[in-house]
């Protein structure tokens, strides 16, 4: 099993399969948000594929603020290196004890900022 697939996150996904919130724009439910430093992921939905999870939700801080999906299993093996620096490897990591909220809700200003390019 992926390290970043536990009960919270799967209870999160159901009823929730991929395109379940197509159209919904803002008022898409947010169920989950897993960050790496800068960069979060805001997750709409998901559903079981063989032995990982394919997520499709909102990427906020890489080269482009995006919606997009990503495999639960590739977002797991990310690992950004900082031993050098003196900080070791970074993973990672799901929001603890996020409860599913509506995107128009967080309060994530570059979030807000994406919703309203796209016209929401």
């Amino acid at each position: 099993m992926c390290r970043l697939m536990t009960t919270q996150l799967e209870e999160s996904l159901k009823g929730y399969p991929l395109y379940s919130q197509d159209g919904k724009g803002k008022d898409a439910i947010c169920r989950a948000i897993f960050a790496l430093g800068g960069v979060r992921w805001f997750i709409l939905e998901g559903e079981k594929e063989g032995n990982d999870t394919i997520l499709f939700g909102i990427v906020i801080g890489l080269m482009e603020d995006e919606y997009g999906y990503i495999s639960l299993n590739e977002l797991s093996d990310i690992e950004l290196d900082l031993t050098k620096q003196g900080f070791g490897k970074l993973q990672v990591r799901q929001q603890e004890n996020f409860h599913p909220v509506p995107l128009k809700k967080l309060r994530d200003s570059r979030l807000q900022e994406f919703l309203a390019r796209m016209g929401y």
